[in-house]
This record gives structure tokens, sequence and C-alpha cells, in this order.
């Protein structure tokens, strides 16, 4: 696996917010997954000071800080690390070298509008998941800054995820590639020998997969509804090998979700991501019942071989060897799709870290201490099947089929152009990697039979052309 990641105008970003056509001053609205957003690197003259006397890159853990006394609370989407104690372990380790650190988590089920809701209040808590809902150009209302990009840029990946003109507001706690969840023994009673490199090839194995086994060859996850905005993580960089498509591209592009925008072929680009969901709904390949599924009871299903694909990011890969006795079973491979031959993959930050610009001083200090350890020490990202922070840290094992596989990381937009992208997706109607709504409906359309996947795509385009005409600059 090449560890790219193409870089384009200025640094990685992968857009999710929404914001008005206005600019940049107007407030945040609804935003996932998980996805990923991030700016430019051109810091501004007052970058420095705005990252203030305390500087997250200049912190050594057990070194600074060891007199502090202070009580943090950690607001998190990851309610299944703290049932099984996952968490309770990480601040333990912690305590070995803090112990005068309390740090408590509070877990959020349909975390990004929940917190975008508890962000309103000053005293939210001292650290929580930066939710994709907040414009980035609105970071530094609630977050306290932490320090320059090029202060970590060198030895972090997805340094700029969560930033703006130059200062880190957010510390990637993992990171994710995109790919596609499946299970080994179901594709070898299939007789699958070979991974799909095409959608039409993925759908072709999917019929193997009904006609001989008895799985259920891709489970939307539809019920869930956040698992179904997952599929729009999927039509950036590695589905046009464009690291800038995502950010800069796209938003003004009158037509994207065109066949063969912007490949010139029809079996890539973003038309293609929702052609492979629309065509495996609408040939019998998925669950009887969309409506029924279940997130939770689908993790041994797929442990167990009652299901043969998911599409889901690389932190779904431990979730699902855990939920049963064949973790071996499990296998990640890149999103079905090839460009001029070659197959690429997205990759970007998992949530990244926040601290409440309104927290004390000591809090501040105890926060920033505690995102240092967690996300170079504490070995988060390999118990997560994710790719790590830091630079100099190997890929888990969990990725071997990347091998070869050039990593896509979306380039940041030039900073006046930061909120574009945001812009185009309010004023269309159409919440990218946020609201699941969009993807829901080729769901149903397959199903139903009332729209075909020409039909949805052309309603896109039409509101996505009339909001690029209405935000992108003019040449």
């Amino acid at each position: 696996m090449k560890k790219v990641i193409a870089m384009g105008l200025a640094g990685a970003m992968t857009a999710t917010l929404l914001a008005g056509c206005g600019g940049a001053a107007s407030t945040a609205s609804t935003a996932s997954s998980a996805d990923t957003a991030s700016t430019g690197t051109d810091a501004s003259a007052a970058t420095s000071e705005a990252a203030g006397d305390l500087n997250y890159s200049k912190l050594t853990v057990g070194t600074d800080g060891t007199d502090v006394t202070a009580s943090l609370k950690v607001l998190t989407n990851r309610t299944d690390l703290i049932e099984d104690g996952t968490f309770d372990k990480y601040i333990s380790e912690f305590n070995a070298i803090y112990p005068n650190i309390t740090i408590k988590y509070e877990g959020m089920t349909d975390y990004a509008n929940d917190m975008t809701t508890r962000l309103t209040s000053n005293d939210w808590g001292d650290i929580c998941m930066i939710p994709t809902t907040i414009p980035l150009t609105e970071l530094g209302d609630y977050f306290e800054p932490l320090c320059n990009v090029s202060d970590i840029e060198n030895d972090y990946n997805f340094a700029t995820n969560r930033s703006f003109d130059g200062t880190v507001y957010g510390i990637p706690s993992t990171g994710n590639v995109q790919g596609v969840v499946y299970n080994k023994a179901v594709f070898e009673a299939a007789g699958i020998d070979k991974l799909p490199t095409t959608p039409d090839e993925f759908l072709d194995d999917l019929q193997k997969i009904k006609d001989n086994t008895d799985a259920i060859p891709l489970y939307t996850n539809y019920a869930a509804g956040w698992t179904m905005s997952a599929w729009d993580a999927y039509i950036g960089g590695g589905a046009t090998a464009d690291a800038d498509w995502m950010n800069i591209t796209m938003p003004q592009t009158a037509d994207p979700f065109a066949p063969g925008v912007p490949t010139g072929d029809a079996q890539s680009g973003p038309y293609a991501v929702y052609y492979t969901l629309y065509e495996a709904v609408k040939r019998g390949l998925t669950e009887d019942d969309p409506t029924t599924t279940d997130w939770e009871g689908c993790k041994p299903m797929m442990n167990n071989g009652q299901i043969g694909v998911m599409v889901l990011g690389s932190w779904a890969i431990v979730q699902m060897q855990d939920a049963g006795d064949h973790a071996s079973d499990i296998g990640y491979m890149p999103f079905p799709i090839t460009v001029n031959g070659k197959q690429y993959a997205s990759a970007g930050a998992d949530y990244c870290f926040g601290v409440n610009k309104n927290t004390t001083d000591d809090n501040k200090l105890a926060a920033e201490l505690y995102i240092k350890w967690f996300s170079e020490s504490s070995n988060f990202s390999y118990d997560q099947g994710g790719v790590p922070v830091l630079k100099s840290q190997a890929y888990p094992d969990t990725l071997a089929a990347f091998d070869g596989i050039d990593l896509v990381e979306d380039t940041a937009a030039p900073t006046e152009l930061a909120d574009l992208a945001d812009n185009v997706k309010q004023e269309a109607e159409l919440a990218l990697n946020a609201d699941q709504t969009h993807v829901q409906r080729v769901v149903e359309a397959a199903i139903n039979g009332d729209e075909t996947l020409d039909d949805i795509v052309a309603d896109w385009n039409d509101s996505w052309g009339k909001a690029v005409e209405k935000c992108a600059p003019k040449a």
C-alpha cells in the first residue's frame, strides 16, 4: 500500500460541513462519517498568536503538567467502547502517568446532531470529537487553538483535518481507509477467488454469494441511517484518483453525479458508487427488508458468515472481528472501482479531538496532555484497525489487501475557497457525508422501482448545478 496521498493546492481536506453561500461568517447547519474535513495550511500572520501560550506540539507527556489536577469530561461517538471498558483501560494507562487527572466519558448514539446542539452551551465538557457539522471557518468559535499546522504536519497524518487558516483545532484520533468489509469464508464458499476491481465484477460476485451460499450478499444497514451516509465517503479520491475532486473541483462542477464524470468511465467516479448500491438492491442482492436491519446484530452475522460484505470504513474491521469466534474470516478490501487501470482508496482522519475554548486553563493543559498521549501512545489506531496518527508508525495488518493501492487524501481547498464545498452542499440541500436521506433514496428507489438511478442523479445534478452557479467563483 502506497502512502500517498496525493496532495493538490494546499493540504488535506474532505469538506462535510454546511454553510451559506454568504461566506465564512455563516452559522453551522447540519451535516458524519466519518468521514472527514480539513482546510488550508497557508497560515496568516496572526496564526502563531492565535495558537496561544499553550502549544500542543511542544508538550511532552510524562514531563509537562505532572503537577496539574483536573477533572475532564470527554464526549464521544464510541458508545461501544464505553460499554465494553475499552476507554477505562486507556484512562487507567494514562493515570499511571497523570494520577491527578480524572477522566470520564459520555457517549452519544446520534453523535453529530446531539453534539452540535451541545456546543451551543459553553459548559458541554472539556474534550469532544469535533462534529463535522461545524464549518471549518467557525472552529475557533468553539475550540481552543492547539498549534500551527506547520508544527505537526511532518509528524502527523491528517494534520490539517480540523484546521483553518494554518491553525489546528482538532487532533485525529485515528485514520480511516475507505473500503469494504467482507467474509473470506463466504467468498471461498461462493467460488470467488479474486477480489473484484469494478462495480460490475463486484455485483457478479454478490450474485455468486446469493447462488452458492445462504449468506446475505450485501448488508445495507439501511435502518441505522448513519451507516448509509458512509457511501458518500467513496466518491472522492478512491472513485476519481483525484485528490482535488471533493473540495475544489466538485464544488465547481455542475454535473458531478453524471455517468463518467470526472473520469470518462461510468464504472468509476461518483456515479459508479451509487450505481453499485442501486443495482445490488434492485437485483435482490441485499437483505429482504432493509427497514429491519440491525447495526449491533449485523456484527456477529458478519463474523459467523451470515453476511458477505458491508460497505464501511476501516474502523469497522475490529468490531466485526470481535463479534464472534471467526475473526480470521474478516477481511477488508478496496472499494471495487478502477481508474485508468489502477485502484485507489480514499483515506482521512476519523473524528478529531477538540478542546473546549471555555474550559479552565488547567483543564486545557490536562486535555491536551490526554489527547497527545491518546493519539501517539495509546495504541488506539491499531486496536481499531485504523491508520496511525504518527507517520512514523506502520499500517496495521488489517489493511494488507491495500498493498499496492494508492491512498488518496483529499486536498485542502485554499483559504479563499475553504467554505465553498459546504456552501454548495447547503444550497443544493445535498449533505454529502452527513445526512443519509439521499443515499436511502437510492435504496428505496431500487426496491420500489419508482425512480431509476439516472432519475435520481439528474435531480441531484439539477440542484447541485444551480448551487454551483450561485456559490462558485466566476471565471
